[in-house]
């Protein structure tokens, strides 16, 4: 519940702008993505005095998927739009951000209250004195609306909407009029922290929980984990790693949970998505007698196109709500406390080894100078891949290829699986980068690189934000995979001559320079063979990526990794049924 505050004066009088960007701050943000508009300038200025500073990026989509990125990283991010026209271009991102459950503050500088009462023609306005038309969209792509027009509730609508965002990991929006930017709320306040924490379980229930779950783990006989999404987005990592750690149960990740496992642990298994997977991993996990489900989110492009085949009678599925037994469900019992009290009580149980993970070079190929192919290239990445990297997929060739990849100790995966927007990858790398900066990575030699790998046809939507990472001086590698167009759709659609996919070949490489990249801080690549990519990951130079590198890599149009095509002919089906 909001509490008002209402006093005659103020202890610590603090404006308004300062107090929200001071939350911001506290919660772990630094940089803030967004452009400028005339019904944010003011608000803008206040931005150094809480220590926080402006990104700007080229558009405000782009700024978005960059809060994005952000987000996933460091935790929480900070979006701000001017209203109407500003604020809609971002909301394909803001959209993808509920989607995929990942909290990004976006606050929104509009009219002044005033203008807004007397219903005024304004520009960026529809022109029918509706001035909540915008905040009734984003309404249903935010978990939580605060609007800024009473300086008596203010403070604490802003308390509530970060808190709210943090919690639920969803977006929140917030309007910020123009003429509520300098007025005063108390100060005080600020010296309380936001109450971050999770509501605890009831104590009762969630140890009958506890009890069940280890009755059931207790008596399996062949079982194993599987590490979903939704483990990641809602903050339950540390529980499910010190499950995996202590039981030494077979554990394996979707394609959504990749990275959030350590792949260089002994039981370790593999991705399994259904019809994707490794024929030893879908064997393990489909025969497994109980499959302990943590945070799963159970989308086509997530398990292959619905090729799941677990069943509920031997699961137990953890849940940022709910815990689900078989087919018991305890509503109101938040994963991370089971899970925590499951690894304290774990006693003895039967183990018995998953598959060997692998992620050499397929048999048949050979280290030469031939054309890279999708099924050479994935394992290949794997093996250059470092402790702390980073890496981002677009939704296409690249996600399902990193399928294929082992990865070392500490890498994060990020890739937009669910909502699967064309052009993500390329402006989520900024802010991911630019997180990796602030948190001292760009410092390490022992890895910590921010790496990219999306399409040509991807990257030809989001291309100008390559301007926004120059200008910031941030370090990614940067991999646009070209293969004449949009391969992904041309899997679903099995008619390559269609030349709706097709795309105008473009110098990826000197938009770089394009862009204004001073000389000697940044490295353009051309690669079209499997050697000249073997002769670039040796160069220590190239792989200790000093400033920014990017490369144009070239792979043949029609190839696709076997988890896209298993996929993509599963989703034809799906998109060509009829009631």
């Amino acid at each position: 519940m909001i509490q008002d505050y209402r006093s005659a004066s103020l202890e610590q009088p603090i404006h308004v702008a300062e107090y929200l960007y001071r939350r911001l701050y506290e919660v772990g943000i630094r940089g803030v993505h967004g452009v400028p508009g005339d019904y944010n300038l003011v608000a803008l200025d206040y931005l150094p005095k809480a220590g926080l500073k402006w990104v700007g990026s080229v558009n405000e989509l782009n700024a978005g998927y960059a809060a994005d990125g952000y987000a996933r990283i460091k935790g929480i991010a900070a979006l701000i739009t001017t209203f109407g026209v500003g604020e809609l271009s971002a909301l394909n991102a803001i959209a993808g951000a509920y989607s995929e459950c990942v909290p990004v503050v976006h606050i929104v500088g509009t009219p002044s209250t005033l203008s807004q009462k007397d219903g005024m023609l304004l520009h960026h306005t529809l022109g029918n004195g509706d001035f909540n038309v915008f905040k009734h969209m984003s309404a249903n792509i935010s978990c939580y609306v605060a609007t800024l027009n009473d300086p008596t509730t203010i403070a604490a609508e802003i308390d509530q909407a970060i808190r709210e965002c943090y919690i639920q990991s969803r977006p929140v929006y917030i309007t910020l009029p123009s003429d509520m930017v300098t007025k005063s709320v108390e100060g005080a306040r600020l010296s309380t922290p936001l109450d971050l924490s999770f509501k605890p379980n009831d104590p009762e229930k969630e140890d009958y929980v506890v009890d069940v779950c280890l009755k059931y783990l207790s008596a399996a006989q062949r079982p194993t984990i599987l590490v979903d999404a939704c483990a990641i987005r809602h903050r339950a990592l540390d529980e499910t790693r010190a499950l995996v750690t202590k039981s030494g149960i077979p554990t394996f990740v979707t394609p959504m949970g990749k990275g959030a496992i350590d792949e260089t642990l002994p039981n370790y298994g593999g991705v399994y998505a259904g019809d994707g997977s490794n024929p030893g991993v879908k064997d393990r996990i489909e025969n497994s007698d109980l499959v302990l489900s943590i945070g799963a989110l159970q989308s086509d492009f997530n398990t292959a196109g619905f090729t799941v085949r677990t069943s509920q009678m031997h699961s137990i599925d953890f849940h940022s709500t709910y815990v689900r037994v078989r087919h018991s469900e305890y509503p109101g019992v938040r994963m991370n406390g089971v899970l925590s009290k499951v690894v304290q009580r774990l006693g003895k149980i039967n183990v018995h080894p998953g598959p060997e993970p692998h992620n050499e070079l397929p048999k048949g190929e050979t280290k030469d100078d031939g054309v890279i192919s999708q099924a050479w290239l994935w394992p290949r990445v794997g093996q250059w891949l470092r402790e702390r990297d980073t890496v981002i997929t677009e939704t296409g060739t690249a996600n399902f290829g990193i399928w294929q990849t082992r990865f070392p100790k500490d890498v994060t995966a990020i890739s937009q699986v669910l909502w699967g927007s064309i052009g993500y990858a390329t402006g989520a790398c900024a802010g991911v980068a630019l997180a990796a900066k602030e948190l001292g990575r760009h410092e390490k030699k022992d890895g910590g690189r921010t790496i990219l790998f999306t399409g040509d046809g991807s990257f030809q939507l989001t291309a100008q934000e390559v301007s926004t990472m120059i200008r910031r001086e941030l370090r990614p590698i940067i991999f646009v995979i070209v293969n004449d167009g949009f391969e992904i759709e041309r899997q679903i659609h099995d008619d390559p001559n269609q030349d709706y996919n097709d795309i105008q070949p473009w110098k990826y490489a000197q938009l770089v320079d394009t862009f204004g990249a001073k000389k000697g801080s940044y490295e353009t690549y051309q690669v079209k063979t499997k050697q000249q990519l073997e002769d670039l990951f040796a160069d220590e130079k190239f792989s200790s990526a000093p400033h920014l590198q990017f490369v144009e890599l070239y792979v043949p149009r029609g190839d696709a990794p076997v988890a896209l095509q298993l996929t993509a002919q599963a989703s034809a089906k799906n998109n060509a049924k009829e009631y």
